[in-house]
């Protein structure tokens, strides 16, 4: 038995015998107020900065080698980044040191800039005109100068081209009062491919003055993306290609009108000329009940299953051709026409409710594959009248008690090889009582994983700087305490490399039948979210994974994994499922340790940590700041973090909705009890509380020494987190 599934069996049998609700065991009037504030960080203990190389692109692009990112030098880097959304991608100028800062000392280094397809003042776009064809001026100045200012401090950028842009009457696009963002007619409508094409032309050979370089040419730039959550292929799967709106401003998700319906049914019959024999052509025509010269109907998703394998497959592999083609001509373009120097990313793998190869065979055609991922997503009810969001609904329950359907598992089905992979966006959605776990466990398993980058959505949709300290949304992180103080820990874990990669990659290989096959599988089924039969789900909490070929053969089957706790092939993760409605994930390498999940009675946990909180649910970490291990090191980062809200927040009946999202300030559910540091010879050891700022509360308190340890007592003060300074004899 490996040294951590040694430990977490005495885990489960303390799990055991002291049972867990899966509730939170304070009421909202047990939470307290603690509160993420914008300003400067006189004082502040935390700065990983030393993390980063300064400026960002101080040897030129980031590349590729042995399918990981590098520099120049051939030097391996990793990206731990956040997003920034709408008018967050553009402070104001003043505010944009004070947030670069942060996020550099916060162990940030990479910013996606997600959402600015927009007019002003929420994008780049100006909003004088009647069309979205001129970049604002003041808006890009704000843009270029946050760039320059993340730069300075070793945060590459990575710049979306469209995502959010909704069109105008001279624009010159039909039916544009209905397209919402036109998702799906991006890739073959003629001219949305021009207007997609100019405004590349005018973002990326725009000269950034406080750089002096176009971004085209700008080393600090590292990504350049195409569209986003924007599939043809997943469209069709969804039944968005019907041609049914006849609602102005649809919304994101929306079927396509009836004139582009047309438009792509004379298209798919214009590829059947050109690609298929007459012989099959017939063949589908006969079986979709039309005469000879007439057009042959497309297949909607309710006829998938009764579809012949002639026909269905005949219709994948059209959407798959325009997806190829709309990836090739835009590498192209970027690449010889604009003379695009960085790394392009196609579109992400996101709908893991559903089988995402169709689409990922049209990505790893680019140079970096990327996936997205949500813990329990929000489910929005829509006024039937407006299609405006009325209000939503989570289960609200904790990924530890599903391993199978992880984020981790989810976005392990997508990586490819050879190919460096990028996580774009994730989180655990405000406000799931159970977020904590979000981030830690993500760090530990994307570095086991040996995974490239990760950006979590998104810092802000708005201002941070001088706003007020309350979490308004689902996805903003900068006014989360629990979230914020995680970032930097989740830094160590993934840039160092603290946890090690997987010993073992397990390659899986499928044939294109295959591939085009799986879009027809039920959703949300017993293969979901890998939709591979014969391969277990759980795979990638023991061995790295990744797709070697989708060019065949078929993939093979593997043994079932039937273990708990389900440990890496490393031995220092570990995934524990108890028989109460428990579960637990222990992370013990020698500079990065956690406990994460139902912690509650937990008398031992890892080399260094034994816990015994009063929580029903924490996440608990523990991180040397140094080089040297836990043991050895000087100075430790010890989080201990809970649940978040809002004063006055309001569940309904069942926790599966807020009656009220309360106001400010944020308030947070202390983690209370000790905790034991053992292994670690010291002289003394004193324990410092942190604000949300990273700022000494108080003065230190030194750690009393037990037979077992120094014992730190947990919770004496409202804090996330703890800086630890250890003494040497």
């Amino acid at each position: 038995m490996s040294r951590i599934a040694a430990l977490t069996s005495l885990l489960c049998i303390a799990f055991c015998i002291t049972g867990s609700r899966n509730v939170f065991a304070l009421e909202e009037t047990g939470l307290q107020p603690y509160s993420v504030t914008w300003e400067g960080l006189e004082g502040s203990l935390i700065d990983l900065s030393f993390l980063l190389e300064k400026p960002a692109g101080k040897q030129g692009f980031i590349t590729i080698r042995d399918g990981h990112f590098a520099k120049p030098d051939g030097q391996r880097i990793r990206f731990w980044g956040v997003n920034v959304s709408g008018r967050g991608c553009i402070p104001p100028k003043e505010h944009a040191p004070i947030i670069a800062e942060r996020l550099s000392r916060w162990g940030v280094n990479c910013v996606r800039f997600h959402f600015f397809d927009r007019p002003a003042p929420n994008g780049i776009i100006n909003a004088s005109r009647d069309d979205t064809r001129e970049l604002d001026p003041e808006q890009l100045d704000r843009l270029d100068y946050f760039v320059a200012q993340l730069k300075e401090r070793g945060i590459y950028t990575d710049l979306n081209l469209n995502v959010a842009r909704s069109y105008k009457p001279g624009d010159g696009v039909r039916d544009y009062e209905y397209l919402g963002f036109a998702k799906a007619l991006t890739y073959f409508d003629s001219r949305l491919l021009e207007l997609q094409r100019e405004y590349a032309r005018q973002l990326l050979t725009h000269r950034n003055p406080y750089t002096g370089h176009e971004y085209r040419e700008e080393p600090a730039v590292a990504l350049v993306e195409l569209v986003n959550e924007n599939s043809l292929i997943e469209a069709w799967m969804d039944g968005r290609l019907r041609g049914t709106n006849t609602r102005k401003n649809p919304g994101t998700w929306t079927d396509i009108t009836a004139s582009y319906a047309e438009d792509l049914t004379r298209l798919y019959n214009q590829w059947l000329q050109e690609n298929v024999s007459q012989e099959v052509r017939q063949k589908i025509a006969k079986e979709a009940g039309v005469q000879e010269g007439q057009l042959i109907p497309r297949l909607s998703p309710d006829q998938f299953a009764n579809a012949s394998p002639e026909r269905f497959h005949t219709e994948a592999r059209f959407y798959m051709d325009v997806e190829r083609q709309y990836f090739v001509a835009m590498r192209k373009f970027l690449r010889e026409e604009l003379g695009v120097k960085q790394l392009i990313i196609g579109n992400s793998d996101h709908g893991h409710g559903h089988s995402g190869y169709p689409i990922v065979v049209g990505t790893s055609l680019l140079d970096v594959v990327d996936g997205h991922v949500y813990w329990q997503h929000p489910s929005y009810i829509r006024d039937p009248q407006t299609g405006r969001n009325i209000g939503f609904r989570i289960p609200n329950t904790p990924m530890v008690l599903d391993p199978e359907h992880s984020t981790v598992v989810q976005l392990a089905r997508t990586p490819v090889m050879g190919k460096p992979y990028t996580v774009s966006e994730v989180n655990h959605p405000f406000p799931n009582q159970y977020a904590c776990e979000g981030i830690p466990i993500l760090a530990a398993y994307a570095a086991f994983q040996d995974w490239d980058g990760i950006f979590w959505y998104t810092l802000a949709h708005s201002e941070v700087v001088g706003t007020e300290p309350r979490v308004g949304g689902h996805f903003d992180l900068a006014f989360d305490p629990v979230k914020m103080c995680q970032l930097p820990v989740g830094a160590l874990a993934f840039l160092r490399g603290d946890v090690q990669p997987a010993k073992k990659m397990i390659a899986r290989t499928y044939t294109l039948e295959q591939v085009r096959e799986s879009i027809r599988l039920p959703k949300r089924s017993d293969l979901w979210p890998f939709f591979t039969p014969g391969f277990p789900q759980t795979l990638p909490l023991k061995h790295a994974v990744r797709v070697a070929s989708f060019d065949g053969p078929a993939t093979a089957s593997f043994p079932e994994i039937n273990e708990n706790p389900l440990t890496s092939d490393t031995g220092e993760l570990s995934w524990w499922l108890g028989k109460d409605k428990t579960g637990c994930v222990v992370v013990n390498s020698p500079r990065w340790q956690a406990v994460i999940g139902h912690c509650r009675g937990v008398s031992q946990g890892t080399d260094h940590l034994r816990l015994n909180v009063t929580n029903a649910f924490c996440a608990i970490t523990l991180a040397s700041v140094d080089e040297k291990p836990i043991a050895d090191a000087e100075r430790l980062l010890l989080t201990a973090c809970s649940q978040v809200g809002n004063r006055g927040q309001r569940w309904n009946a069942d926790k599966t909705s807020l009656e009220d999202w309360g106001q400010s300030p944020t308030v947070i559910e202390p983690v209370t009890g000790t905790l034991t540091l053992m292994g670690v010879v010291a002289k003394r050891v004193s324990v410092q509380p942190l604000d949300a700022q990273g700022r000494p509360i108080g003065g230190p308190v030194a750690a009393d020494k037990g037979d077992g340890g120094w014992l730190i007592p947990l919770g004496k003060v409202v804090t996330t987190w703890y800086m630890l300074n250890v003494e040497r004899n």
